[in-house]
């Protein structure tokens, strides 16, 4: 009878096991999704420091990190009020050109254009900040990016400096330079090696993430945010998403919804969402931290006089 008994014993052991299991994985799966803004990607963003002392970006830096491409300029513009219009398709149906046209300044990102799109994005420019990856895509349609433009307009461009900076030898700056003497009406600016050091650091301090180590390239939309908050009084953002978008979103997207595009101008490109998160989680090779970068904006905007509309946030 003993054996007999050891087995039933043993039996009823592994049935309590199973059942402990069977609950425990069923409260975790109601736990996610509960919570689908943290489950959907790893949580990079959760690193954002939020205890640090903030980081006055008004005297953060100063304006001598910019060094003109050609002649002798200085970057000095500053103004009160500013409208930043990004690349989102969030921007598209938005009837906001007149808005946006009535800025003191606008300031856009890389390649989006306005030819086309006046009605949702207005067709001012005041500033443009340009990363080196899309230097030969604004340079090739010089029409549209470098004509359709304020007078007196400036023009950042960020980037390795042994690409861009001044004693950059390559086909790039070279291009630049051309451009820059082609087009004196207009002021040309490339970043200075030790400022990219800062927004490295700027990063760092803000995220708790060191850049290189975690593997993270940072955005134009860093940069152009940055930049804004350096030159601007007031700050209104047009088609940027909060931090959270993206997890709500993907929650309840049925099959076959529409997407929206990462870039309003390319309706074949990617879907914004998709980006996000796949940079998001991304730990092999570099990768941009659109989300956690967010998080970053929505603490600065208590700052810094920053509102955000389409959406509202």
């Amino acid at each position: 009878m003993g054996p007999q008994i050891n087995g039933k014993s043993q039996q009823s052991h592994r049935v309590v096991i199973f059942v402990a299991i069977f609950l425990l994985m069923t409260l975790l799966i109601l736990y996610g999704s509960n919570n689908v803004n943290e489950s959907i990607y790893p949580p990079f963003h959760m690193a954002v420091n939020k205890a640090i002392k903030p980081t006055d970006l008004k005297t953060w830096s100063g304006k001598d990190g910019y060094v003109p491409v050609y002649g002798n300029k200085s970057m000095t513009l500053h103004c009160h009020e500013c409208a930043l219009v990004t690349s989102s398709s969030h921007v598209l149906g938005s009837r906001a050109g007149n808005e946006i046209d009535q800025a003191e300044c606008v300031i856009r990102m890389n390649d989006a254009p306005t030819l086309g799109y006046e009605s949702d994005v207005g067709n001012r420019t005041t500033l443009r900040v340009i990363a080196h990856a899309s230097v030969f895509r604004v340079v090739r349609r010089p029409n549209e990016f470098l004509h359709q433009t304020d007078s007196n307009s400036t023009i950042i461009f960020w980037g390795p400096p042994n690409k861009i900076g001044k004693d950059a030898k390559g086909t790039l700056y070279r291009l630049i330079q051309r451009v820059s003497m082609t087009y004196r009406n207009l002021s040309f600016f490339s970043i200075a090696q030790n400022k990219m050091r800062k927004f490295d650091n700027l990063f760092h301090r803000e995220t708790g993430r060191d850049r290189q180590k975690s593997h993270s390239w940072l955005s134009t939309g860093w940069f152009t945010m940055v930049i804004a908050i350096e030159m601007c009084d007031n700050i209104k953002v047009y088609g940027m998403v909060p931090p959270n978008y993206c997890g709500r979103i993907l929650s309840r997207k049925k099959p076959g919804s529409k997407k929206m595009l990462y870039h309003y101008y390319k309706p074949r490109g990617p879907d914004e969402c998709q980006m996000y998160i796949q940079n998001e989680s991304g730990r092999r090779g570099n990768h941009h931290r659109f989300i956690t970068e967010k998080h970053v904006f929505s603490r600065w905007a208590k700052q810094y006089n920053i509102t955000f509309t389409n959406p509202n946030w």
